[in-house]
């Protein structure tokens, strides 16, 4: 806003050069972004942030320099001595809600000319170009007083009334700038007895607008709702010097003085004679009170100010204060909407008593001992596990779309479509909070594989959370990942598979965390190949996820590459802390040597590997010490919907060296054992 120094000096007896109270106004919070010479006279542009509608006039600007210098604040004379009586105009508002007050003046016999010298060099100092003498002085109270005022043509007003009330059915305004603009339903808009003459808070009609010809006017000063002169004024991409004042707010209890300034000054420049105030005001400014303790006050800021220069702060802002043993209560004016509560007040004192003056303190922080807290202690170290396999870690936002789980075939009966929606999404992709990491790896995947990458290993430990009917959502933190690499020519044949490669790293994590009886089981995740995904079970509880991404999945992902192998693998990682044995308990070095034998058995193709092992595993037997499987086979040979699986098994004893003889007795007891519980034959 560019605000004339000279102008500064009617309201404030300054004594300080312009620089000098450029540094002042930046101190209090007005950051001077420039001072220039313009016709002999000084212009500040001062950037004034959102909460400070106060600041956006003159007369705002002038009592902040005076409330810093402790200075007196003059205001502009704005009493009419004289007045014709009531000429029967009428104000009506429909709306109490959109318009909590509105005013008016009648002035007849007004003359229309060009603004005298002193008018147009203040309002074009200000960035305001002149029209005539009674535009001018609405646009010279505004940029005054910081309250936007309307003149319209008094004869060309039908009914001698004004009603203030919401837009018709397909109701069209020919406004100030000759376009014509449908207008919306929610707009607020002035009309006549007949037809709309304005829209509140935004810009006048071109059919009542003050011309050459006009004799009598009707002045408006008016309160509307900030929410809905912003909404309209976005809807019709429709801005003013008024509608950037409304969409703040204005100073309800001044809008009164603001028409009888702009009145007396119309009277002065163009004669005319000032009819009586009509002034309806439905909707009555009520002040909030705000607590302040004298000890919050300085405990906040670090000083030692005493309770009498607080209060006195205060009330040099103009705010009211009621006096208490320990505190003091508060009573914001209406031209200061942004104080609320206790900070607020504060932040106010702080300011005015000079951010230089408060001493700079480094932060005390108290060190205690205590064990480390064992989630994070587990959470840092299974990271470095990851790390060493080859992944990175990402850190994404925790926010997903409901169309992410549409892509997954997520049913509407899994637990994750019970999502949290945020009310307030930065756009329509991030309007849930995140049931599972999936897709947002899937995302880290496509922006990497997108770039060129062919090797992505990405990992990521972070929350993941669940409506669950409560105020608060479940959160569960979730270690999830996503691994490609793509086939290419290499020197060396490599076999394994992508799903392998992952399952081996996922069982090394869970042999450095000493976790025991583990299995994986086939998997029915939608997003999963069918083939070649897992259930992650420990105790028989599934504890998370493995798999190939299903190739109808992967068809949605639009990728230039030929049968792409994308594994995920998604584990609750509350849960899986949960099964790290508290403490360890280590065994000697074997004395006794052992033996190995091997049993390779046909089964139903429904049956799975860890299910044979686990049964070889609970023989009633000391001597079996491991059980691996080393062989899958399906083809040639086997029947139709049979399978072979070959198993070792490691035999040992702890106090003697076992003979041929009696492991042969124990693995033949073992392969009977088995064929007779799963069905199978020995595969010869």
């Amino acid at each position: 806003m560019r605000v004339p120094y000279d102008w500064l000096k009617e309201f404030v007896d300054i004594t300080k050069s312009p620089e000098e109270v450029a540094d002042v106004l930046t101190m209090a919070g007005l950051e001077v972004e420039a001072v220039e010479k313009l016709d002999g006279e000084f212009v500040f542009e001062v950037n004034v942030t959102p909460n400070r509608p106060d600041c956006l006039s003159i007369i705002g600007i002038a009592r902040e320099i005076a409330t810093a210098m402790n200075l007196p604040l003059k205001h502009p004379e704005h009493d009419i001595k004289e007045e014709a009586s009531d000429d029967g105009f009428k104000i009506e508002i429909l709306d109490a809600g959109l318009c909590h007050r509105y005013a008016g003046r009648v002035i007849k016999g007004v003359k229309i000319a060009l603004s005298p010298d002193w008018l147009k060099n203040r309002i074009t100092k200000c960035g305001i170009r002149t029209i005539n003498n009674i535009v001018d002085i609405t646009n010279y109270v505004l940029m005054e007083s910081g309250h936007p005022l309307h003149a319209f043509d008094l004869n060309a007003l039908k009914g001698k009334s004004i009603k203030v009330a919401l837009a018709e059915e397909d109701c069209n305004i020919v406004t100030l700038d000759g376009i014509e603009r449908k207008l919306p339903p929610d707009a607020l808009l002035i009309w006549d007895a007949k037809n709309p003459v304005a829209i509140a808070g935004v810009m006048g009609g071109a059919e009542t607008e003050v011309s050459d010809f006009t004799h009598d006017v009707f002045l408006e000063s008016a309160y509307f709702e900030p929410t809905s002169v912003r909404r309209t004024s976005r809807a019709l991409g429709l801005k003013s010097e008024s509608s950037y004042r409304f969409e703040r707010g204005t100073d309800i209890e001044a809008l009164s003085n603001a028409l009888d300034r702009a009145a007396s000054l119309i009277q002065q420049v163009s004669g005319g004679t000032i009819y009586k105030k009509v002034d309806v005001y439905p909707k009555r400014f009520v002040p909030v009170t705000v607590d302040v303790r004298y000890d919050r006050v300085n405990k906040v800021l670090g000083t030692e100010i005493p309770d009498k220069e607080m209060v006195d702060i205060i009330k040099r802002l103009g705010i009211a204060v009621d006096l208490h043993k320990d505190y003091f209560t508060a009573k914001p004016p209406a031209f200061r909407p942004d104080i609320k509560m206790e900070a607020d007040v504060i932040e106010e004192i702080a300011r005015v008593y000079g951010y230089q003056k408060i001493r700079t303190t480094i932060p005390k922080a108290g060190i205690s001992g205590g064990n480390p807290d064992r989630k994070q202690t587990y959470a840092i170290r299974i990271k470095d596990i990851v790390r060493k396999a080859g992944f990175s870690e990402a850190i994404n936002y925790s926010f997903m779309a409901e169309t992410d789980l549409d892509m997954l075939h997520i049913t509407a009966e899994d637990s994750r479509r019970k999502a949290v929606s945020i009310k307030n999404p930065l756009k329509k992709e991030s309007s849930l909070l995140r049931t599972t990491l999936i897709p947002s790896l899937l995302e880290n995947f496509m922006y990497n594989f997108s770039r060129g990458m062919r090797d992505i290993r990405i990992f990521e430990l972070s929350r993941v959370f669940e409506d669950i009917g409560r105020p608060l959502p479940l959160e569960i933190m979730c270690l999830g990942g996503i691994y490609y690499r793509e086939k290419k020519p290499s020197l060396w044949k490599e076999d394994a598979h992508s799903f392998y490669i992952v399952k081996g790293m996922i069982e090394d994590l869970f042999g450095d965390l000493h976790i025991n009886g583990y299995a994986f089981s086939p998997s029915s995740e939608p997003f999963l190949h069918p083939g070649q995904s897992c259930d992650i079970r420990i105790s028989g509880s599934s504890i998370g996820l493995l798999g190939a991404v299903s190739p109808v999945v992967v068809e949605k992902l639009d990728l230039k590459a030929p049968r792409p192998e994308i594994v995920v693998f998604e584990i609750d990682f509350d849960r899986l802390i949960s099964l790290i044995p508290a403490s360890m308990e280590y065994s000697p070095i074997p004395k006794f040597p052992c033996i190995e034998r091997d049993i390779a058995i046909i089964v139903d193709d429904k049956l799975s590997a860890s299910d044979i092992e686990n049964l070889i595993r609970a023989y009633p037997s000391e001597l079996i010490e491991d059980v691996s499987i080393f062989d899958f086979y399906k083809g040639r040979n086997i029947p139709d919907e049979k399978k072979s699986l070959a198993f070792a098994i490691r035999y040992r004893s702890d106090s003697r060296t076992l003979t041929e003889a009696e492991v042969e007795e124990m693995h033949l007891n073992i392969v009977k054992y088995i064929t007779a519980e799963t069905g199978g034959k020995l595969r010869v």
